[in-house]
């Protein structure tokens, strides 16, 4: 009977263990070839698929290691792909005991390559949506069998209004008709949380779309229509924190995958004051509070320093670049996880993508604190956030300030703050250079160089009117002092094409002192010229008419700096030698046809097709590849030892 019972044990203990290990998903759920990070990992959930080992038989793909966590119902899988590993389906085996259960792992190729994706920028008109509170295209996605309890209530503000993908696919033509060229939605991913979580900052499935706005194909194809109509998509996403109904919290993978895990006797919230990363004596509790502290109870702090928890994020923000094809991040809440963690991943993320844009949410108000935050700012240095583009809430706060504050006075009104924030400020523009390693820039400038002429009689005009034609806000432009005396200087010398313009501006010494050292390109040198063309008419005729009366300049048909050509018909060119034109009327005539003469230049220029080929990184990164498989296709060098051994065996075999 001892022997039954026994036997009956083992067999139910084998049948249970058997049955207990399963694949439910693996995250991410495919991956791509090419990518500059060769390791990839795999997150496999399912009831007590921690104990089994994984093999994988595919060419180029290889086991690195395997992590079994404290929960039994995780393992971690951790692969190497080889540079020319090939898109397709690889089985991935899992064994335990003598059952062996196979999944298929799919690596997908990339539609284009990291340097190919472009980020949103300054130029870029974004526009912020809750996509819950945009519009509803589908009513049949409010509800969702399965989901945790919420209602749709319009007339409830803590409710689920119904908005959706398909409402905001259905009004693409209402942004392009506002000039938006950008979408910035608050998260779209899974919040399965009571209540409905409508604004979507609680994460609880990070591969997924949340269902009641749609699918993941859905928003892959909402982003391709909006690529159609010039407008870019904006992904925010979370890392500091996910949803409580998150199965990381069901069933924590280990005790260090949150912050403060002991939350249901020990809850732990985050100070929300931020400035122990700038204050050198704040104490190791203050900064804990504020770095590890859990954002509100529905929010656990991930922990940015576990490597897996890690991993696992950045290969996520990777994933949706390649599959949705994605125009940047607006990364939440960006000061409250780990900085070291944060300035890795954007590291990782800018050399794989180096086109790309990430904006973060600094929440602070002091200038200074925002740009301690903005990659390569010496005010956090040696420590560098890597930040490409740092959230400005220092004007979000005083334009807050300015529209609800009582005032008594015009001196403090929203008019007079705006002023002073927005002040014009022209790019700076520093004339008289002179230094340029390893000599002076004028160095080689005689003193009556016809540029000093140039650059001494516009330094004295009054250019106040050219400030009307600025919008004191957006990007500081090129000084109009400048850019005025460069195209003079250009005019005087015959030279009307701004493409050539912009090469003498890298490339003549003469040049490059007059715009100290600045080089705006074809493009903002025609259109500055197109904006201030009667201004630049204006003064160009007015200084060849001083310079011809003083004797510096003539303007003839025959001679260029002493040489005579052939003449064309009403084509007129500078001299610089002390001829004085006398005839004021003739003088003013062969202005005139010269000024036509750069229009009619001008204009052909702008026909002409630009047909210049860019030299992008991807480019240089084809160009290096090339060279590499050229080259690794060549015999291997021989060391000395073996080149006389071969010259000797050629040596005897002319004798023979």
């Amino acid at each position: 009977m001892k022997k039954v019972f026994f036997i009956l044990g083992t067999l139910l203990l084998s049948l249970s263990t058997y049955a207990a290990m399963n694949v439910n998903k693996i995250d991410p759920p495919f991956w791509y070839t090419g990518m500059q990070n060769p390791e990839l990992q795999l997150m496999v959930y399912g009831e007590g698929i921690g104990n089994a080992t994984v093999s994988v038989n595919y060419p180029g793909v290889s086991l690195s290691s395997t992590v079994k966590l404290e929960s039994n119902n995780y393992l971690l899988v951790y692969l190497r792909l080889d540079k020319n590993v090939k898109p397709g389906k690889m089985p991935l085996t899992f064994t335990q005991g003598k059952k062996k259960f196979v999944k298929e792992y799919e690596l997908k190729a990339r539609t284009k390559k990291g340097c190919e994706h472009k980020g949103f920028d300054a130029s870029d008109a974004l526009y912020l949506l809750m996509p819950d509170r945009f519009a509803n295209g589908n009513p049949d996605n409010d509800q969702i069998a399965g989901m945790a309890e919420y209602k749709v209530d319009r007339n409830d503000p803590n409710a689920r209004h119904g908005g959706d993908l398909a409402g905001i696919e259905q009004h693409l033509d209402y942004f392009s008709d506002l000039g938006v060229t950008a979408l910035w939605f608050t998260p779209v991913l899974e919040n399965n949380m009571t209540g409905g979580s409508y604004h979507g900052y609680a994460t609880t499935d990070y591969y997924k779309v949340d269902p009641r706005f749609g699918s993941n194909e859905e928003y892959k194809q909402l982003i391709e229509k909006s690529h159609t109509r010039g407008i870019k998509i904006v992904m925010d996403m979370i890392f500091n924190h996910c949803g409580v109904e998150h199965i990381w919290i069901k069933d924590m993978p280990c005790k260090d995958w949150f912050n403060n895990p002991d939350h249901e006797n020990n809850f732990v919230q985050t100070s929300f004051k931020l400035t122990p990363h700038v204050d050198p004596y704040a104490s190791k509790y203050d900064f804990s509070q504020m770095n590890d502290g859990w954002f509100v109870t529905a929010m656990p702090d991930l922990n940015q320093n576990n490597p897996h928890v890690y991993r696992y994020l950045v290969q996520n923000s990777f994933w949706w670049i390649e599959f949705a094809n994605i125009d940047g991040i607006r990364m939440d809440t960006y000061p409250y996880a780990d900085y070291d963690a944060m300035s890795n991943w954007m590291k990782e993320l800018n050399e794989e993508y180096p086109n790309y844009n990430t904006v973060g949410e600094t929440w602070v108000t002091e200038p200074a604190y925002t740009a301690w935050w903005q990659k390569d700012s010496k005010l956090s240095a040696p420590k560098n956030s890597n930040l490409k583009t740092v959230m400005d809430f220092s004007f979000y706060d005083k334009i807050n300030i300015a529209k609800t504050e009582e005032t008594e006075t015009c001196f403090v009104s929203l008019g007079i703050k705006f002023f002073v924030m927005a002040k014009l400020h022209f790019r700076p523009y520093i004339p008289n250079q002179t230094v340029l390693f390893p000599q002076r820039i004028d160095e080689n400038i005689a003193a009556t160089d016809p540029v000093r002429i140039v650059n001494a009689v516009i330094d004295n005009l009054n250019l106040e009117s050219f400030k009307k034609l600025y919008k004191e806000t957006g990007r500081c432009p090129y000084h109009p002092k400048m850019m005025l005396k460069v195209i003079i200087y250009a005019y005087m010398n015959n030279i009307y094409s701004c493409r050539k313009i912009e090469k003498h501006l890298l490339r003549d010494i003469h040049y490059i002192w007059l715009a100290g050292n600045e080089h705006p390109d074809f493009i903002t040198i025609n259109r500055f010229r197109n904006r201030v063309k009667e201004e630049i008419n204006n003064v160009f005729t007015q200084l060849v008419l001083v310079l011809a009366d003083k004797g510096f300049i003539s303007l003839d048909v025959e001679y260029i700096d002493g040489t005579k050509i052939e003449s064309k018909a009403n084509k007129y060119t500078f001299v610089w030698r002390k001829t004085v034109e006398r005839n004021r009327t003739r003088l003013m005539d062969k202005i005139r046809i010269l000024l036509e003469q750069v229009d009619e230049t001008i204009a052909q220029e702008n026909s002409i097709k630009d047909t210049s080929v860019e030299f992008t990184s991807c480019r240089l990164s084809d160009i290096v590849d090339e060279l590499k498989e050229a080259l690794e296709r060549q015999p291997a060098t021989k060391d000395k030892e073996e080149k006389k051994a071969l010259s000797k065996k050629e040596e005897a075999g002319q004798g023979t």
